[in-house]
């Protein structure tokens, strides 16, 4: 019996399921193992648990493993892939497959074939494969240099507008508004506390502000009809829809495929932005429609470890 361990590692969460040639097993999560999020030990400890959880559950040891496949996102930033294989090495046995998290979930939509995947969770990009397996990216630069659309820059950007707002208009006595919502969700109690607060650059004791949990708020500011917040929630669509087009751009501009080959290809999507909030999927698909009309979107979102699982299958 051959057993395969699929990972996702996100930056929000990760994930792992075991399973043998047929069946899934079991499954397990944990935090983020994004050392761009939190330090090499607590990623390893994190790591370790959850492997531990997801073998105790499916009865099966990581010496049984014939084949793992671990999607990462930083993947192509040598200190994570180094890790990456250091800690596998001396956890699982088998066969490693490394691959961006992005790639995972690519191969969950598309098994290997043509298609483009945008990804929009605590960071954003897009990635597309050509009928030849040759893939195309955008996006994907960090909270510092780009990640548009994602929830950090959604949290980032609410902020921004909130307060560019309050100083135009001076309006703070809406209880409701997104300025006080945002206030609330970080448990502070006036303006001043809210921006200290979020110029922190953090540390061991007092972590940086998590932008990305802002998301969530301003989609349901923008569901009560706060007109910021849609606005906000409208920009980041566009600005997904604008990594897809510009991932087909290049597919069509190296010569490897004509573009009425890929007038009808599938584009599919993942992580939480897109998955659930609706407001964004919604700006982003009446985007590509002008954009890119002829591109089947997918309906709903794709499970990166099925591409991973995938993968690990497949060898």
């Amino acid at each position: 019996m051959s057993y395969f361990l699929a990972i996702d590692a996100g930056g929000s969460r990760t994930q792992c399921l075991l399973a043998d040639e047929s069946r899934v097993l079991a499954r397990a999560t944990t935090g983020t193992v994004k050392l761009m999020r939190v330090g090499e030990q607590e990623a390893t400890a994190r790591l370790k648990a959850m492997l531990a959880e997801v073998t105790a559950a499916a009865g099966v040891s990581l010496g049984q493993v014939t084949r793992t496949c671990f999607g990462l996102a930083g993947l192509s930033i040598p200190a994570v892939r180094a890790w990456a294989e250091k800690s596998i090495a001396e956890l699982v046995t088998g066969e490693l497959l490394l691959c961006g998290d992005e790639e995972i979930a690519l191969d969950a939509a598309f098994t290997g074939g043509p298609g483009i995947l945008v990804v929009a969770g605590t960071g954003s990009n897009a990635i597309g494969r050509t009928d030849d397996g040759e893939l195309f990216g955008a996006g994907g630069w960090g909270p510092a240099l780009g990640d548009e659309g994602s929830g950090t820059w959604i949290g980032l950007e609410a902020l921004r507008a909130a307060l560019r707002a309050h100083d135009h208009n001076k309006i703070m006595d809406n209880p409701n508004s997104l300025l006080r919502e945002i206030e609330r969700h970080w448990k502070l109690n006036s303006l001043g506390e809210l921006v200290a607060y979020a110029n922190r650059h953090g540390d061991s004791d007092h972590p940086a502000p998590d932008f990305a949990s802002l998301a969530p708020v301003v989609a349901r500011c923008a569901e009560r009809g706060d007109a910021l917040a849609a606005e906000v929630l409208a920009h980041a669509g566009v600005e997904l829809a604008e990594l897809v087009a510009l991932v087909y751009r290049k597919m069509t501009a190296a010569g490897s495929v004509e573009a009425k080959e890929l007038a009808a290809i599938g584009v599919a999507f993942t992580g939480g932005v897109l998955t659930h909030i609706a407001q964004v999927r919604a700006a982003m698909t009446a985007r590509l429609a002008v954009s890119l009309p002829m591109a089947r979107m997918h309906q709903s979102a794709v499970d990166p470890l099925d591409g991973a699982l995938w993968r690990a299958r497949k060898g």
